[in-house]
């Protein structure tokens, strides 16, 4: 496997809540949000209590989902004690073992998106956001092309910290090679869009290369917002049976 990363303050904000870990088992971002630099403590607990949770080469549902509520505790320290004060969107690729196969379990909270290309196909987003726009979508109330411009398109519906339990979607998928996955913060998607990843992404090979460049050409866009990329390719992975692949509905 091989992987790149890169991230950028963009060209409003004074300083970055985005933190993101490339280190395996764990390929992930995480987008603060709070006054105060509430939001870099926010995302920094939970990519840290990623990285305190296990030593094995693989993690699991249970060792992600104890991080996120020990990340909570600490969100709410650092905000001082005010449960509602920070909290942080968190989304990536973590490797864990079915069935005896490696595969990609991936997990999101808010508003931060991974894609996936299935072995050289074109790039296709695989999160679905926690937001209020989202949730007008699939209401069928809003267009997917008019959620960005929306003027509650930065209200997400869930997140890690805000004093409420964290509640991840998941999805478990077998490890194959040539299969890629781009993990993101929304400062990346606001001025790039799902298309315009995709198509940089069938230009460019190399995993920090493409985190470099995404990152690069969404500050050239407006850079109104921190992002943050992390890119993973799998490039040899043992054949594995179809039916590993796996998700938990959202609720």
């Amino acid at each position: 496997m091989s992987w790149g990363a890169a991230t950028d303050v963009g060209r409003r904000r004074d300083h970055n809540e985005d933190s993101y870990i490339v280190d395996a088992p764990y390929f992930v971002v995480a987008d603060g949000m709070g006054g105060h630099l509430a939001g870099d403590r926010a995302s920094d607990a939970v990519v840290r209590r990623l990285g305190d949770s296990t030593t094995e080469p693989f993690a699991s549902r249970q060792t992600i989902q104890r991080a996120l509520l020990l990340a909570t505790a600490d969100i709410e320290r650092a905000a001082g004690g005010n449960a509602i004060g920070a909290g942080t969107t968190v989304t990536g690729v973590a490797l864990v073992a079915t069935h005896g196969q490696p595969s990609a379990l991936v997990f999101n909270v808010g508003d931060s998106r991974t894609y996936r290309s299935d072995a050289g196909a074109p790039l296709k987003r695989l999160t679905i956001d926690h937001s209020v726009v989202q949730e007008m979508v699939d209401a069928g109330v809003l267009r997917a092309e008019d959620a960005e411009s929306h003027p509650d398109s930065n209200v997400i519906t869930r997140a890690v910290g805000f004093g409420e339990p964290p509640e991840p979607d998941w999805w478990t998928i077998p490890l194959r090679t040539g299969d890629r996955y781009v993990v993101c913060s929304d400062g990346l998607t606001k001025e790039i869009g799902d298309v315009g990843i995709s198509r940089i992404a069938a230009k460019v090979d190399d995993p920090q290369e493409l985190a470099e460049r995404l990152v690069g050409d969404a500050v050239i866009a407006g850079g109104r917002d921190n992002v943050t990329v992390v890119v993973l390719q799998v490039d040899d992975a043992p054949a594995v049976p179809d039916d590993i692949e796996d998700t938990l509905p959202r609720h």
